[in-house]
């Protein structure tokens, strides 16, 4: 069985996003004919959440090593957080290690965090070994050019130097690369338009996915829910996850909607309880809320709720179990497809998902979803998410018209192409693609 060392500085215990990444598909490549070794970063030089149920759903069999990083306590006195930053030199140490106590054929480096991706040029240099460059998100996007971290999301210094170092520092990954996996087809598509060597590089769309695995351990060992009584009467339509900087247009629309039904069915707007969960990206402190203003600009925040800080994976799919529905919201952006669209789908709840008709999303919920139990509005830069909020009124109407219990079953066979599994066997088709050319 052929090797592969998958380098994601995030993995559980961690609970970002980013974790499930190599979280779902590294336990099934092995099928394929791929041992995986998991590199990632030892939790005690983490500053997100630590969750042990989450670590518990790691497969005992995984061979997961952590490497050291530097301590934030020292590095955020010089206003370095970022924990790719911090965990550079203990992550290629560690790689360096074990590219020479075995063999491998393949090396696999996922972002985000961004700078990893630079220990490939210098582990393919050193080693011959071939590099996949995988994207959860775009590492050159609307941050520091649209948006940043400056108030109300606007452009600040340090936003402006973020993206003038991954303009530089990008391409130097990508040339070295040997292939180019990405959550949609969309993204590495425009790292090939800034970057034309990637064209010949080997491409796949490998999107998030979701594992029912998740959700059978999640029944057996159910988490409380402190937001919300899902046995009230009232129905309960959850937002799971952080509000995307160039998704603001999307709410106010979603709110808008919201605020129709208040003066045109207000028996309707009185069951509606809109819950925003997780919309920061941070887990720890207070958070500033990013709902709650344009709930009370758009007169409905009697009805919204938002809780910022960012919750624990399983406390999330409890969540979504215990809604009545499941909104999903895009962005501006036509490349965003979401990393919680597969649960939400496995959830069996119904859903409401407001998107870029270029998104990837809207292919996927077309496909496998359908009225009554699932709505998806699209919208585009000629049709603007601004005119959508009465096809978004409509369906929420919709929605609260069926029973607040009713549980979803999407056909199997639509679901199985997005399975954690399936997307490891397309995986593994890519390390059997550069391995091979390597040894030719």
């Amino acid at each position: 069985m052929r090797r592969v060392l998958m380098i994601a500085p995030h993995f559980p215990p961690d609970t970002g996003a980013a974790t499930h990444r190599v979280r779902l598909l590294a336990p099934h490549l092995a099928e394929f004919g791929w041992h995986p070794t998991v590199l990632t970063v030892d939790p005690s030089a983490n500053e997100s959440r630590q969750d042990p149920d989450l670590a518990a759903m790691v497969p005992t069999d995984l061979e997961v090593v952590r490497a050291s990083a530097w301590s934030p306590r020292w590095t955020r006195k010089l206003g370095i957080g970022d924990l790719g930053l911090r965990a550079f030199t203990g992550l290629y140490h560690e790689a360096v290690r074990l590219l020479e106590s075995k063999k491998y054929d393949a090396l696999f480096i996922t972002i985000f965090p961004t700078y990893p991706a630079l220990l490939g040029p210098l582990l393919k240099r050193r080693f011959g070994i071939p590099f996949v460059l995988d994207y959860i998100d775009p590492w050159v996007s609307a941050w520091g050019k649209e948006v940043g971290g400056g108030r109300n999301g606007s452009v600040d210094l340090k936003s402006k130097l973020t993206r003038s170092a991954a303009l530089r520092l990008e391409p130097i990954a990508v040339r070295s690369a040997d292939a180019i996996t990405a959550v949609s087809a969309a993204t590495y598509e425009m790292i090939q338009e800034r970057i034309p060597e990637a064209r010949g590089l080997v491409t796949s769309a490998i999107p998030y996915g979701g594992d029912a695995a998740d959700f059978t351990r999640l029944r057996a060992h159910p988490r409380k829910n402190q937001w919300f009584d899902k046995n009230d009467g009232d129905f309960h339509i959850v937002y799971m996850g952080t509000l995307l900087p160039l998704g603001f247009e999307t709410l106010r629309s979603v709110l808008d909607a919201l605020a129709s039904m208040r003066d045109s069915d207000p028996d309707t707007y009185s069951r509606l309880r809109l819950h925003f969960v997780g919309t920061s990206n941070q887990t720890m402190g207070e958070p500033e809320p990013r709902v709650t203003q344009i709930a009370r600009e758009t007169g409905v925040a009697d009805r919204v709720k938002e809780y910022p800080r960012r919750v624990d994976y399983l406390d999330a799919l409890q969540l979504q179990v215990d809604a009545s529905a499941i909104l999903l919201m895009g962005s501006s952006e036509p490349h965003y497809t979401a990393s919680k669209l597969y649960p939400a789908l496995l959830s069996g709840r119904p859903l409401l998902a407001v998107y870029h008709s270029a998104s990837t999303v809207a292919d996927i919920m077309s496909e496998v979803t359908s009225p009554p139990d699932a709505f998806l509005v699209t919208y585009s830069d000629r049709d603007p998410v601004s005119t959508k909020a009465p096809a978004i009124a409509a369906a929420l109407r919709s929605l609260a018209e069926r029973r607040v219990t009713i549980e979803v079953k999407w056909p199997e066979d639509r679901l199985e192409m997005f399975s954690a599994r399936s997307l490891a066997r397309e995986l593994a088709r890519v390390f059997d693609k550069v391995s091979a050319s390597q040894h030719n």
